[in-house]
């Protein structure tokens, strides 16, 4: 970088610099867990010499730290694969049932609400259609952070759920099933090919709760991408434009994420990853009655603390898929 000649080139520099600030995101932690490792050996030596009490639970407190910090740089390392560290586009469709799978996929659009803003990530709401009694029977959202993509990754395919339905007048135990699909947000830089005549635009009213805040104008923007049939809706602005610019920004998503998986199904005759998210073939179960349980058949990770979980905490799920999986996970 000390070379002038790199910064004639903006787009070479910019990639360098990109480079080299990626290589010192691995390289500082790795430091750092070194030296605090190097640390607590001296430690260790002294306390042996001394037969000190104090150091020696002083250095057992180190050791458990040190731990937690050599999981979270493993976990790091789990992630490097080609879009993991993009922001994340988050979709989730109810199964059948009507009612009794709206109400699941809403439950499920808050649990990762939750587990987004325990990581500190930014949660935007991009198309949302809600049912006619409770629930949604779409969502959309963009979870923006570094990682977002790569550890969301784990959560592509069917969630069951087993519970007493609150739907129900006999109060009797229903089974429902909802879709989740992650896409990696596509940059600027990545060719994606939209031509004009290749789409068909739409624009229709927002939907809402009614009164005042119902859209009185067609700003809401549908756009059909006629060879592929992906279609993608916005209605999070009220400015048409706005729509039309996040709804493009989906579908390029959508086409890039079509694109990989197209280029990947050449180098392999089955894809298990998609396989996974074959409707009925679910990835994870939810049983809140007869017993609590959450269990992840692709891991066997079981864990009795439902609400926890529906309350975000989905971290030992993510570790235990991506730990299982590693570089092979789509």
């Amino acid at each position: 970088m000390a070379e002038g000649s790199i910064w004639t080139d903006q787009e070479k520099a910019r990639q360098v610099v990109g480079q080299v600030k990626e290589i010192k995101r691995w390289l500082e932690p790795y430091q750092a867990l070194r030296k605090r490792l190097d640390d607590a050996l001296a430690l260790s030596e002294m306390a042996e010499a001394e037969g000190d009490q104090a150091l020696v639970g002083e250095l057992e407190a180190e050791a458990a730290q040190i731990d937690a910090q050599l999981e979270a740089l493993e976990l790091q390392n789990m992630l490097r694969g080609r879009d993991d560290a993009r922001d994340a586009l988050l979709t989730i469709h109810p199964g059948a049932g009507g009612t009794e799978s709206q109400d699941w996929a809403e439950m499920l659009m808050r649990m990762y609400v939750r587990w987004a803003e325990r990581h500190g990530f930014k949660v935007e709401m991009l198309d949302l259609l809600e049912g006619e009694e409770a629930g949604v029977k779409s969502a959309e959202l963009q979870i923006t952070g570094r990682y977002a993509y790569g550890l969301l990754k784990a959560e592509k395919g069917v969630h069951r759920l087993v519970r007493i339905s609150p739907f129900d007048s006999q109060s009797r135990r229903h089974t429902s099933f909802a879709s989740v699909f992650v896409y990696p947000v596509v940059d600027e830089d990545i060719e994606i090919e939209v031509r004009d005549d290749d789409l068909r635009i739409d624009t229709f009213r927002a939907s809402g709760k009614g009164g005042q805040h119902v859209n009185k104008t067609s700003s809401a923007v549908r756009i059909t991408h006629l060879p592929s049939g992906i279609v993608v809706s916005c209605q999070q602005e009220r400015s048409q434009f706005k729509n039309k610019a996040t709804a493009m920004k989906m579908l390029k998503a959508r086409l890039y994420e079509r694109a990989v998986a197209e280029r990947d199904a050449k180098k392999a005759e089955v894809d298990k990853q998609k396989t996974d998210i074959a409707w009925g073939n679910q990835i994870r179960s939810y049983v809140f009655q007869p017993y609590t349980m959450v269990n992840d058949h692709r891991t066997d990770l079981k864990v009795t603390d439902v609400q926890r979980v529906m309350d975000g905490d989905l971290d030992p799920f993510i570790e235990a898929f991506l730990k299982r999986f590693g570089s092979k996970a789509a």
